[in-house]
């Protein structure tokens, strides 16, 4: 769990750095730091949906129906839920809370960094990819905070359980080290991100938490066909 703890602490400092940096920028500021970490995200996206020896057919159907059952399920809404109720019983006045905090969890936690540092961590102890994984998520922590508030700081539970949890694991998930399985997690988590950027830009408010059901049906997918 080293490894975990690490990111769960560089989410958490980078947060308390953004908070402290957004009290003192104008509102025009955060407007603009909020646009190119949109463009950024866009950027990181793009080159994870594009990955060479992806299957183009099985991410758009990974995707497509992931979004169905994810709005079946309403994962967003059910986070969205979580994070009002986290703001009242913190009584936070941050108008940003929500938004935040599902941004910040989402895109920590999508991405072939997370499954090979997990594994990683779990079977021999190594820290190396999460180390690098805190420090990218650590730096995205202070820009996010900057401009939309507390709900970034509170993801770093998220990044606590899910990856502790994948972590205790990973003796079971020794699988999604194969190539084929890491490349489908690595387009289809891709076009999530991409999502996740267009909603830092205001370009369209895309309801990525429903996306996530897309990840499995991914690795379903690669281990069948």
């Amino acid at each position: 769990m080293t490894g975990t703890l690490l990111n769960t602490l560089t989410v958490a400092a980078g947060s308390l750095v953004g908070l402290a940096l957004g009290k003192r920028l104008a509102e025009r500021y955060k407007k603009t730091v909020q646009q190119a970490l949109g463009l950024a995200v866009l950027y990181f996206g793009m080159t994870m949906a594009l990955e060479e020896g992806g299957n183009a057919i099985l991410t758009i159907g990974s995707v497509v129906l992931g979004g169905l059952i994810g709005e079946m399920m309403g994962i967003e809404q059910r986070l969205a839920s979580f994070a009002a109720w986290l703001k009242a019983r913190i009584k936070s006045s941050s108008p940003n809370f929500v938004e935040g905090f599902v941004t910040a969890s989402v895109m920590y936690l999508t991405g072939p960094m997370i499954i090979l540092g997990c594994l990683e961590d779990g079977l021999t102890g190594g820290i190396s990819i999460l180390s690098i994984k805190s420090l990218f998520d650590g730096v995205a922590s202070i820009i996010l905070a900057s401009s939309l508030g507390l709900g970034v700081l509170f993801s770093a539970a998220s990044v606590l359980v899910v990856q502790g949890a994948l972590t205790l694991g990973a003796s079971y998930l020794v699988f999604l080290r194969e190539p084929v399985i890491l490349t489908a997690l690595t387009t289809t988590g891709g076009v999530i991100i991409l999502g996740i950027g267009i909603n830092l830009l205001d370009l369209k408010k895309i309801p990525v938490g429903n996306l996530l059901p897309a990840l499995v049906l991914a690795v379903i997918g690669a281990m069948i066909f």
